[in-house]
């Protein structure tokens, strides 16, 4: 095979080790080999980085295992042309595994180009990308306590939820405070408290919030409550600190947002994960791919088997879903009416796969051409 790299390096990274190998030679009988293990403290991280530059390395492969190549990649990625690889499509030949063995083997990958990269995007988008998951995150602990409000409600046989469609909301926050603060709510803090859309329901609201709460279930509603005011400060915060980044990619914003279903924070979270620079993605399939939302390809023996999704990008594959269950709820639009075409031959769930596969290639269109979404005539 061609030798592409004459100066690269392998490291097999750990929590507490990092393995370096380099190779360095234009022939395989004039090749230079040496390996050296260092700590992955910082110090010694900037003492690799060195034995590297001393070397004239200009390419370095390492694995993506867990966490712990990110510090090395933060901190070498200034200095060398840096190739993140799948760990599964590197595997050494099973039985002649060592740790020296594997940096030595990566490094022989990277020499000959057998490595495909994986995608790292820029520091502002990996920081946006960490803002978006930890959102995620902070919700889905905020829903929780919510959840378990009303399970304390329905245990005391406070039936709020039966009368008011959302108990978080302006009014139903309002009849909590007061339930919270005294223990009961009478007629009057009823009418208060309650909005003019539901003044009718006034009487049914009373009735609903006469129950059997006792100290224990009142203390247990003020934690979960203050919990739940806590959770709110928080993604309050997170969402200032993704506006700010998304300041600097206003125009792919606005784009995204032309797309039906698609709100601002699901634009955010499409620009964390593919980022905006497209020319990462040879064309939209690999992109579908890479997200998850392609067909999988087995074929033996000339047999097409299971053509399930492969594995991808949890966090698109997501998003890209409820965008893809708003869009079906929505009239006059082409996606909508491609998604009830595939759900009555299909299926519901593997017509919103298809609808998130096709969006993420208009998606794809959209941000190398720099063009907004344009309605196909429906036929």
């Amino acid at each position: 095979m061609d030798v592409l790299m004459t100066r690269c390096a392998g490291l097999d990274v750990h929590a507490e080790t990092i393995v370096a190998c380099v190779m360095i030679g234009e022939q395989d009988d004039e090749l230079f080999i040496e390996t050296e293990t260092f700590p992955t403290l910082t110090k010694d991280l900037f003492r690799l980085l060195k034995w590297l530059e001393n070397h004239g390395i200009t390419h370095i492969a390492m694995e993506s295992t867990g966490v712990y190549w990110k510090p090395v990649y933060n901190i070498l990625e200034d200095y060398f042309d840096i190739t993140l690889a799948n760990a599964q499509r590197i595997k050494n030949v099973p039985g002649r595994k060592t740790d020296v063995s594997d940096a030595e083997w990566i490094a022989k990958l990277l020499r000959y180009g057998l490595i495909e990269k994986s995608f790292v995007p820029p520091e502002d988008i990996r920081n946006l990308r960490d803002l978006t998951r930890l959102r995620k995150k902070w919700i889905g602990h905020l829903t929780s306590e919510k959840n378990r409000i009303l399970k304390v409600l329905e245990c005391s046989n406070v039936k709020l939820n039966s009368v008011i469609s959302d108990v978080f909301g302006v009014s139903g926050r309002k009849l909590l405070s007061k339930l919270i603060q005294n223990g009961y709510v009478d007629s009057i803090d009823v009418e208060i408290s309650i909005h003019g859309r539901m003044k009718h329901k006034k009487q049914m609201i009373t009735d609903s919030l006469f129950g059997t709460l006792n100290d224990h279930q009142i203390f247990l509603i003020k934690q979960s409550w203050q919990h739940i005011v806590y959770l709110e400060s928080l993604i309050s915060q997170i969402e200032e600190r993704i506006d700010e980044i998304l300041k600097n990619y206003k125009e792919e914003v606005e784009l995204l947002l032309t797309i039906p279903g698609i709100k601002k924070d699901s634009a955010a979270i499409i620009i964390a994960e593919i980022g905006v620079n497209m020319e990462q993605f040879p064309t939209s399939q690999h992109l579908a791919s890479w997200a998850g939302v392609a067909p999988g390809n087995h074929e033996s023996a000339g047999k097409r088997k299971s053509t399930k999704t492969t594995k991808g990008n949890p966090h698109i594959k997501t998003v890209l879903c409820e965008v893809a269950w708003a869009i079906s709820r929505s009239r006059n639009r082409w996606l909508a009416a491609k998604y009830w075409s595939i759900a009555a031959r299909r299926g519901k769930k593997k017509a919103l796969v298809a609808i998130s596969h096709r969006m993420l290639r208009i998606i794809y269109s959209m941000l190398i051409n720099k063009e907004p979404y344009k309605e196909p005539l429906i036929n």
